[in-house]
């Protein structure tokens, strides 16, 4: 796993220098002493019910335009921190985890799973989530890990899809 350690975890200061350093970590919730991550991912349902009324074809594009401001945002953020990806930016889960609420069952039970199994693929990283994490640098390895973790989770959930209540 790529997250640095916390040398000099970043706090309200460092979150008020830059807007970028503001996004990337995630409104400050990867200031969460614990987890951050996971604190993060909770941010994506905020995203999700901000994004609902408009048309799904809209929602995506919006996703696709955080995606891609992501890159330079949370490469920004880590560059400063200088690490190569902190564990306090958590962008990437906020965007990433939206997504998967698109694709996700629209019920509780669907977003308690997408949630879930958006964290499990996100931790454990397998093939090619870990591959791309140890080898893609920047914003684009920090973005990247956690699209892939995504998708993971909205394959699980379609196959899960008719076992929901």
């Amino acid at each position: 796993m790529r997250h640095s350690e916390n040398r000099s975890a970043p706090g309200w200061f460092f979150l008020r220098q830059h807007w970028t350093h503001w996004l990337a970590l995630g409104l400050g919730t990867g200031l969460a002493p614990v987890a951050p991550g996971t604190v993060g991912t909770l941010v994506g349902f905020v995203l999700f019910a901000l994004l609902w009324p408009l048309p799904v074809l809209l929602q995506w594009g919006v996703l696709l335009g955080l995606f891609v401001l992501g890159v330079p945002v949370c490469e920004r953020a880590a560059q400063d921190l200088q690490q190569e990806d902190p564990g306090s930016v958590v962008w990437d889960e906020i965007v990433a985890f939206a997504l998967v609420l698109e694709g996700a069952p629209h019920r509780v039970t669907g977003f308690i799973l997408a949630f879930l199994l958006f964290r499990l693929f996100d931790i454990w990283k397998p093939f090619p989530i870990r591959w791309v994490d140890q080898r893609v640098r920047g914003g684009w390895g920090i973005m990247l890990d956690d699209l892939l973790a995504a998708l993971y989770a909205l394959l699980v959930l379609h196959q899960l899809q008719g076992l929901l209540p």
